[in-house]
């Protein structure tokens, strides 16, 4: 009541007191350096005491550690996600303003900070400011990832449950983890929380590049993050010293998996609506994100003709799949269904190829045969796509990438260069067994000879790069597909009307968590090669490229099926 000055953030009169004294405001939760004094002893003899002042943090005296909450640990693995996006050439506004926010929304929905106490709880806060600011400065916007949290005085406040427990289980959380709150964050009671997890820090940057609409997909994501662009194996390395990891902590931050493509995005869509976020900025025809762009750069990866391009938006505009309301994100509506623009693209280049070429072993090899009679005859123009030359040439190249990869995985070391120990008592045999390994590998790399690791490659949005400056004709870019089409009515189209479709009728159980079931057995080899090749591009198994590919052949298809469903019905009675 006596601190009457206005909140520079929003300038409303509406304080509070936080655990550390200072006061924060109510409306806008800006915390200030400003903190609240007793003088009075009378005052405190008449009143009961609400909010006790915490100081400086606990320092450990046995290990040089500090006391830190599991949720400031992935507050720092967020910042260097951030940083590291932001160097890959990622928009800055992300790590500050739409990353920050959505962490903060994140916090309090999920009751870790910003929030008011139950009845006869104390009000926990975030405090932001370095405690090297003056007291008298005026209080800054906070920044989440700006904060150094080994060094900022009582960096986040964390949810009563957690903090009001921490006394009682004090002993049993210094062994059993490095953190105050490990063990309790890992009790059933927190999962209903949408429990935060080292896949989900993905999500949240998922979730930021897709509100900026960069030209970022959620497998390019992954894929920097396997090549170790981006922080996410191993992350923990980089926390300060003073925060100790150890025992349970690992179970939290330690990954030994490799992040899965549908699991960042099922949460990314639940954390889009546990925050209550609304609409997403709109997907247009300018945004990198939308179809008819995607299908441009996965036409040129997958060196494929240009001309394919012309029917991609063809497919596109016929099912309407290019629409902003179609493709844009309303978190929560169940009525809207959610797109995954990289596999939805990559579908649409699989449809037209089967529209073109047929892929069932023997139609696309026959047209293969014919462009390759009018190669010999054409002494004019571009020469003439053939698919045979084209699956050779992609087959190679694909079967050296895979392989490469395959082994790179295989050879991937899960343990860390920063030694970890899940209890006290075990941290000096861990580090001295840790040094005999190093000394060990340092001896028998200078007997070997063994050559030191290549530095890593730099980040690129192509994994496969085709030139048409070649002279080997491995670049199918600027091929025709003149050979295969004939116009009818003004418009172009495919020599033969004939069409095979994945599936006629869609799978509706929603526990099987596919539309259509697929067995390499059941396909021709050549829809496979095409899958596999797409799937190696996105990272993904083929099988979420082929639900995608029969949910588009009956929105294209739409028609003619339900045509057939009635004559079907007709005979029956």
């Amino acid at each position: 009541r006596d601190f009457n000055e206005r909140c520079a953030q929003c300038s409303e009169v509406n304080w509070g007191l936080t655990d550390g004294g200072r006061f924060y405001c109510r409306s806008c939760h800006n915390v200030t350096e400003r903190t609240r004094e007793v003088v009075s002893a009378d005052f405190i003899s008449n009143t009961r005491i609400q909010t006790i002042s915490k100081g400086l943090r606990k320092q450990e005296k046995t290990d040089g550690g500090c006391e830190w909450y599991v949720c400031e640990g992935f507050q720092l693995v967020l910042k260097k996600q951030a940083e590291a996006l932001e160097a890959l050439g990622v928009c800055p506004q992300m790590k500050d303003e739409i990353l920050c926010n959505f962490w903060r929304r994140y916090l309090q929905k999920s009751k870790q900070a910003y929030c008011n106490r139950p009845a006869g709880e104390t009000v926990k806060a975030l405090s932001v400011c370095d405690s090297s600011t003056d007291v008298d400065s005026e209080p800054e916007r906070p920044s989440l990832l700006h904060l150094s949290l080994s060094e900022s005085e009582g960096d986040l406040q964390t949810d009563c449950s957690f903090a009001s427990s921490t006394s009682r289980v004090s002993e049993s959380t210094s062994v059993c983890s490095g953190s105050v709150d490990g063990s309790l964050y890992l009790m059933k009671n927190q999962r209903e929380k949408l429990r935060m997890t080292m896949p989900m820090t993905l999500s949240f940057c998922y979730m930021a590049l897709l509100w900026l609409r960069e030209p970022m997909t959620l497998s390019d994501l992954l894929r920097f993050v396997v090549e170790g662009h981006i922080p996410y194996l191993n992350v923990f390395q980089h926390f300060p010293e003073k925060m100790k990891l150890c025992g349970l902590d690992l179970k939290i931050f330690c990954v030994e998996s490799w992040p899965v493509y549908e699991e960042v995005y099922s949460k990314m869509l639940e954390l889009a609506a546990f925050l209550d976020l609304p609409r997403f900025p709109d997907i247009t025809d300018s945004c990198f994100l939308h179809p008819d762009m995607l299908c441009m750069k996965y036409l040129m990866e997958a060196n494929l003709p240009d001309e394919l391009h012309n029917w991609t938006c063809r497919v596109v505009k016929k099912i309407c799949i290019g629409e902003a309301d179609f493709l844009t994100l309303v978190p929560g509506n169940k009525s809207t269904r959610n797109v995954k623009y990289d596999v939805l693209a990559a579908a649409v280049i699989v449809v037209v190829l089967k529209l073109l070429f047929l892929l069932d072993d023997h139609y696309e090899w026959l047209l293969s045969d014919f462009a390759e009679e009018s190669n010999k005859n054409n002494k004019e123009g571009g020469p003439y796509f053939e698919f045979k030359k084209w699956y050779k040439v992609i087959k190679c190249s694909l079967d050296v990438e895979q392989k490469k990869l395959d082994e790179e995985r295989a050879k991937y070391l899960w343990r860390c260069e920063k030694p970890l120990f899940y209890s006290a008592k075990k941290k000096s045999k861990v580090l001295k067994r840790r040094q005999m390994v190093v000394n060990l590998q340092n001896q028998f790399g200078k007997l070997s000879g063994s050559v030191q690791p290549a530095e890593k490659p730099k980040p690129s949005s192509f994994q496969l790069s085709w030139s048409e400056e070649n002279t080997d004709g491995s670049c199918f870019h600027g091929h025709s597909l003149k050979g295969i089409l004939q116009e009818k009515c003004g418009l172009l189209t495919a020599m033969n009307p004939a069409y095979w479709l994945c599936t006629v009728k869609l799978c509706t159980e929603k526990l099987c968590g596919h539309l259509a079931h697929y067995r390499e057995v059941d396909f021709p080899q050549s829809y496979h090669f095409v899958l596999r090749l797409f799937s190696f591009l996105l990272r993904i198994q083929p099988s979420y490229i082929h639900d995608e590919v029969c949910v588009i052949e009956h929105k294209l298809f739409n028609k003619k099926l339900c045509k057939k469903s009635k004559y079907n019905t007709g005979l029956r009675k």
